[in-house]
C-alpha cells in the first residue's frame, strides 16, 4: 500500500473514533456549560442506550427501530437522574455535585451488573452493517458501521446547532450558559432548560453506545467508563462547556489515537492511554479553559 492510501485509510478510521468520542464530549460540555458541573455519570447512558436497544432487538424490533428505542430510553434516563438525584442538590458546594456524580454512576453500573451480570454480550447488527467496503483493490477497507457512525454524528451535530440556534428552547439553553442569574431575571424556565439539556446529552450517549457497541460487537454494564474518560479529555483539549470545543477535541484525540497507533513504533502502543491522558494533564497545566474556550473557568 502507498504511504497515500494508508494515510487515507487512517484518517477515516480517525473520523469514526473521534465522531464518538465528539458525541459523548458534547454530552458533557451541554451539562457543564449550563450547571457548571462534571456528569460523571454521562458515560453510563451509553451503557442504558446500548442495552436498551439489545432488549428492543431480542423481543423482534427491526435494528433500526431498536436503535431509536435505545437512543430514546438513553435520553429518557438522563431526565430521570437530573430530576432524582442532581435537581435536590442543585446550588451546592462543587464537592455536593461532584460526589453524587460518582455515587449515580456506582448505582447504573451496579444496576446493570444486577440484571444482565457483569459478562460481556454479542451486541448483534444487520448483515448489512457489517458488510466491508474496499477501494483502490481492497487497500482501503471500511465497514458500513463506520459510515453509519460518522453520517450518523454529522446529522446529530447538523440537527443540534439548528436546535440551539433556532429554536426558542435551544437560545435559552445558550442564553442559561452564558448566565444562569440573567436568565432567572428575565423569567426564562431554567428547569425546563436543565431537564432539555441532559435529556439532549444522554441522548447523544445513548447514541454513541449503540455505535461503539455495534463497532466492538459487544455490550456490557461498564462499557461506558473509557469512553467518558476520553471523552472527558476531549471536552478540555477543545474548552469544556463549548460544543464546538468538545467537537474538535473529539476529532483532534481520535486522530492523535490513530496516529499513535499507525505511525509510531508498535512498542509505543501499548502508552497510547498514558500519552493522551498526559495530554490532559499538560492541557491542565497550560491551558485549562482549552483550545476554544479562552474566557470560561473550569471547575471539576
Amino acid at each position: 500500500m502507498s504511504l497515500e492510501l494508508y494515510i487515507l485509510q487512517q484518517a477515516i478510521n480517525a473520523v469514526s473514533l473521534g465522531s464518538l468520542y465528539a458525541l459523548v464530549a458534547i454530552g458533557l460540555s451541554m451539562v457543564f456549560g449550563i450547571l457548571r458541573m462534571t456528569n460523571f455519570a454521562h458515560g453510563d447512558m451509553m451503557m442504558v442506550g446500548a442495552f436498551a436497544t439489545l432488549l428492543l432487538g431480542a423481543v423482534g424490533a427491526p435494528f433500526w427501530i431498536a436503535a431509536l428505542g435505545g437512543v430514546a430510553v438513553g435520553a429518557l434516563a438522563g431526565i430521570l437522574v437530573e430530576r432524582a438525584a442532581y435537581r435536590p442538590v442543585r446550588g451546592s458546594p462543587d464537592v455536593t455535585l461532584l460526589l453524587t456524580s460518582l455515587g449515580v454512576t456506582y448505582i447504573l453500573e451496579n444496576l446493570g451488573i444486577l440484571i444482565f451480570t457483569s459478562s460481556p454480550r454479542n451486541f448483534p447488527i444487520p448483515a448489512w452493517m457489517d458488510t466491508a467496503i474496499q477501494f483502490q483493490e481492497g487497500q482501503i477497507t471500511f465497514t458500513q458501521v463506520n459510515v453509519a457512525t460518522i453520517a450518523l454524528t454529522v446529522v446529530s451535530l447538523g440537527a443540534l446547532g439548528w436546535f440551539v440556534t433556532r429554536t426558542t428552547v435551544g437560545l435559552g439553553m445558550r442564553a442559561a450558559a452564558e448566565d444562569m442569574g440573567a436568565a432567572l431575571l428575565v423569567g426564562l424556565d431554567v428547569d425546563k432548560l436543565i431537564v432539555t439539556a441532559f435529556a439532549i446529552a444522554s441522548g447523544f450517549a445513548g447514541l454513541a453506545g449503540i455505535l461503539w457497541a455495534a463497532q466492538a460487537g459487544i455490550v456490557e454494564p461498564t462499557m461506558g467508563f473509557t469512553p467518558l474518560l476520553k471523552a472527558f479529555v476531549a471536552a478540555i483539549i477543545g474548552g469544556f462547556g463549548s460544543i464546538a470545543g468538545a467537537l474538535l477535541g473529539g476529532y483532534l484525540l481520535g486522530a492523535l489515537e490513530v496516529f499513535i497507533v499507525a505511525f509510531l513504533p508498535s512498542e509505543v502502543s501499548p502508552y497510547r492511554d498514558a500519552i493522551v491522558f498526559g495530554l490532559l494533564i499538560a492541557f491542565l497545566l497550560f491551558r485549562p479553559n482549552g483550545l476554544l474556550s479562552p474566557n470560561r473557568e473550569v471547575k471539576l
